[in-house]
């Protein structure tokens, strides 16, 4: 089996061949099936989005911002606290305006610190996920750590330009999703108890 690091090596070939144009596209392709997952469980209020670091070619989050905003769902995001590299929860108001750290990371200029404790729903970044719900991120961990230290279950979802590797490699300290959101389908994976 191919190492996580040869997994993110060709995920970021993919991703750094897709144009602007195609970025944008399968963007909307995603937030388009997001929008249809969420029709039948529209009691969901309180998301918690990632936002996209252009170079990477990320998925667009903004899009599905403008969608959950119109329902009028109260959203958050994190933002990496430097001296201890963990993410604190942000309460992100209604059309923030948005300012890039030094990561290139989408930060809102105005926000409120807040817990994750109503959050019911997180969007993940990932590079790549397989057909039992594993995903693979970038490498540094900060997901997977602030997961480990939610209090209760929240509904991971991961998003992706790219279908499911049939099995990637996994560590203990691994979270997995509950579900994928790709251009063309979701993909659940169920739990056992």
């Amino acid at each position: 089996m191919k190492t996580k690091e040869e997994f993110r090596r060709k995920y970021r070939q993919l991703r750094k061949k897709l144009s602007e144009e195609e970025v944008k596209e399968k963007s909307l392709q995603v937030t388009r099936q997001v929008e249809h997952w969420l029709a039948s469980r529209a009691s969901w209020d309180h998301f918690h989005l990632f936002f996209p670091i252009d170079r990477f070619n990320e998925v667009n989050t903004f899009f599905l911002k403008a969608v959950l905003e119109r329902k009028d769902k109260t959203l958050y995001t994190s933002q990496v606290i430097k001296e201890s590299l963990k993410l604190e929860t942000l309460k992100l108001p209604k059309d923030a305006a948005f300012f890039l750290d030094e990561w290139g990371i989408p930060v809102p200029q105005e926000s409120l610190r807040t817990t994750s404790e109503k959050i019911e729903v997180i969007f993940l970044p990932l590079l790549a996920f397989d057909k039992k719900g594993n995903r693979l991120g970038f490498g540094k961990g900060y997901y997977d750590a602030f997961l480990a230290e939610l209090e209760r279950p929240i509904l991971k979802v991961g998003l992706s330009f790219f279908g499911p590797e049939e099995l990637l490699p996994v560590d203990a300290h691994d979270i997995p999703l509950d579900f994928c959101i790709t251009c063309k389908e979701v993909f659940t994976f169920p739990r056992e108890a």
